[in-house]
């Protein structure tokens, strides 16, 4: 119910993003909304720092910009459905359980095998992208939808017979077996019918389960030999967990992202204690209760300790080949990854991730040099180049610092042994080296129009406010709008400034009055026509409650942003105790695919209405998609223009 994100682990003292923000913004500024804060300012007030935005990437002074967003807003919604503006459909596409082969067929009464789990879509749909198989118009068509799974839930995924406790026995195994086959990622295709409704290819030749029993190569300055991954139970590297946001490579690959893997492990030896890197990733005894250990030695931190240093790797996964081994590029960082956003310039690959944990940090990887040359002489161009962290400034600009072995603090002397090292504590390494704390930075989005960069702050605490206003806590959070000097997004000093404060204005006298109503900023995209999607992760403890200044916000949705005029709708609103979460469309802009995860999670507001879900009763929160009192199950919803216009216009 509750986010362990919320929890921080950084025992530093570096300074705060908060605190360069409260620096950095007028009260005035912050009301006047976002068009108040244009980039002009921004650029202006850092000068010294930042080069001058080229001519073109904002409208002149005075022009009439285009309006973006061409549909009506609809309102907040606590209803248990999704709901989205007049003018357009949706469908439900690739529930939880749908077999991907023949032979396997989905039980309403959750009680299918780990088996039958491997061979079905997983649980939690999250990141996702959409791959087209052909070229033209019908790669609008046919393609390949990869999609992450972030956890499960035992009151949804196991019987009432069984129960949601994990013993020490084969029944035990059995279901941990199950949960972690209903983690990782799948890739299934998918198609569209003459009636224009999407459905998936039983069979395909591409579908695909990628679990936590996978095996993995790894590759980078970190290897699989590496005597910090040895492992007494699984001597080759195996599985991803918690796989949350994503990205894709110019080459065609898919990257998913272990975000919170630290609560899978435990222990019931009471004399286990963490370690300073074990502390600064959240491992703990007790974990998240997921109590895997029980049951799996592989998960007991007083057994297979270095168990936990196979995760937090951006994982690399060819979609089209589903006999590739997937590959976790190490020269990316090991830290509780929320995505990992890939862009190109000056033909390099330059790829920005957040590390999802309140006080954590806004990482960016950029490649050495252009990623067709790594190709062609058959390298990673992930596993050559430099990894920074971001360092924000009082006066809005910024530095990426270098986490490299044998510079600044990061030396032999300081204890740093070599880049593998420096690689494997990478929070550690951004510590020393004077990281900016954040308020759980999560999905980051490029607008390829003109280079900016944004990053959702979705909530947090601690120090200072994230805005001018003093906010601390912070339960709405903000999104942060990066412009790298030069338009480069190898650079490596840059601009910020705030594009969205969210919150109510009616709680919070900071938050525009007459800006739409959301709260905790979690998932961005940006299309070819520089819209701003925004997808919100409400903490199932806040949702609905007005003690949290989220009863008129409603249940989690997504929003359209214009950057450029200011202007924000609201273009969906889900079921309850759900997340929005995952975005993409085809190539013509005219499909889209979104993800509903969790529906029917036990919810503050309403467990008191209706009391919280358990195996016996799962659908005491929601009933979505099937309705009545069926077993709630995340799903992709596909949602369409009626008039076949693309989506947003």
């Amino acid at each position: 119910m509750f986010d362990t994100d919320d929890i921080p682990s950084n025992p530093t003292s570096n300074p705060h993003l908060g605190d360069m923000i409260d620096a950095r913004l007028s009260r005035r500024s912050l009301l006047g909304g976002a068009a108040a804060m244009t980039i002009a300012g921004l650029v202006a007030a850092n000068a010294s720092s930042v080069a001058a935005a080229p001519a073109g990437r904002r409208p002149a002074v005075g022009a009439a910009p285009q309006p973006l967003l061409g549909f009506t807003g609809i309102t907040p919604s606590s209803d248990d459905t999704v709901r989205v503006p007049e003018g357009y459909v949706y469908d439900v596409l690739i529930p939880w359980g749908t077999p991907l082969f023949p032979g396997v067929t989905w039980n309403e009464d959750a009680s299918n095998t780990s088996a039958d789990q491997a061979k079905q879509v997983g649980f939690n749909h999250d990141g996702m992208h959409y791959f087209p198989l052909d070229e033209g118009r019908e790669g609008n068509r046919r393609g390949l939808l990869v999609l992450n799974h972030e956890y499960t839930d035992a009151s949804q995924i196991y019987t009432a017979a069984q129960g949601s406790a994990i013993t020490a026995d084969a029944a035990g195994k059995e279901k941990v077996a199950k949960a972690l086959a209903g983690h990782g990622v799948t890739v299934v295709e998918v198609r569209q019918l003459r009636n224009g409704t999407w459905t998936h290819v039983v069979g395909s030749k591409f579908n695909r389960r990628i679990t936590g029993t996978t095996p993995m190569a790894f590759s980078g300055p970190v290897s699989a030999s590496h005597p910090m991954l040895a492992s007494s139970i699984t001597p080759k590297p195996m599985g991803t967990l918690n796989n949350c946001a994503n990205g894709t490579t110019p080459w065609g690959t898919s990257l998913t992202c272990a975000e919170t893997w630290n609560g899978y492990f435990g222990t019931a030896d009471a004399t286990w204690t963490a370690s300073a890197l074990e502390a600064r990733y959240g491992v703990s005894r007790t974990g998240f209760g997921y109590n895997w250990h029980v049951a799996e030695p592989r998960f007991d931190l007083a057994v297979n300790r270095n168990e936990t240093n196979h995760f937090g790797w951006v994982v690399e996964i060819d979609p089209t080949n589903p006999k590739s081994t997937p590959v976790k590029r190490t020269a990316l960082g090991r830290i509780k990854h929320e995505g990992a956003t890939v862009t190109e310039a000056n033909g390099r690959v330059v790829v920005y991730t957040g590390d999802d944990e309140n006080g954590d940090y806004v990482y960016k990887f950029v490649g050495d040099r252009p990623w067709r040359m790594h190709r062609a002489r058959r390298r990673s161009p992930l596993d050559h180049g430099t990894l920074y962290v971001a360092q924000f400034d009082a006066v809005g600009g910024g530095t990426w610092l270098p986490l490299v072995h044998g510079v600044g603090p990061l030396t032999v002397a300081n204890g740093w042994v070599d880049q593998a090292d420096v690689l494997i504590r990478t929070r550690q390494a951004a510590d020393a080296v004077g990281a900016t704390k954040c308020h759980r930075p999560e999905w980051v989005a490029v607008n390829e129009k003109n280079r900016d960069v944004y990053v959702a702050f979705t909530n947090g605490s601690g120090n200072a406010a994230p805005v001018n206003s003093n906010r601390n806590p912070n339960p709405y959070g903000h999104i942060v709008r990066i412009q790298e000097a030069g338009a480069d997004n190898t650079a490596l000093t840059f601009g910020w400034d705030i594009y969205l404060t969210a919150g109510d204005p009616q709680y919070d006298p900071t938050v525009p009055a007459t800006q739409e109503l959301f709260g905790s900023p979690d998932g961005l995209w940006i299309d070819d026509d520089g819209r701003v999607w925004i997808q919100t992760d409400i903490s199932n403890s806040s949702q609905n409650l007005a003690s949290r200044g989220y009863d008129r916000i409603g249940n989690n949705q997504m929003l359209v942003g214009d950057p450029t005029t200011g202007d924000l709708k609201r273009f969906l609103t889900g079921p309850r105790g759900c997340e929005i979460t995952g975005i993409s469309v085809t190539p013509d802009q005219r499909t889209m695919f979104v993800n509903i995860q969790h529906p029917g999670e036990s919810t503050t507001f309403w467990n008191t209405a209706s009391g919280a879900p358990t195996v016996t009763n799962p659908s005491a929160v929601s009933s979505w998609p099937n309705g009545g009192t069926s077993r709630p199950r995340p799903a992709t919803v596909v949602i369409r223009k009626a008039d076949g216009g693309r989506i947003g216009s």
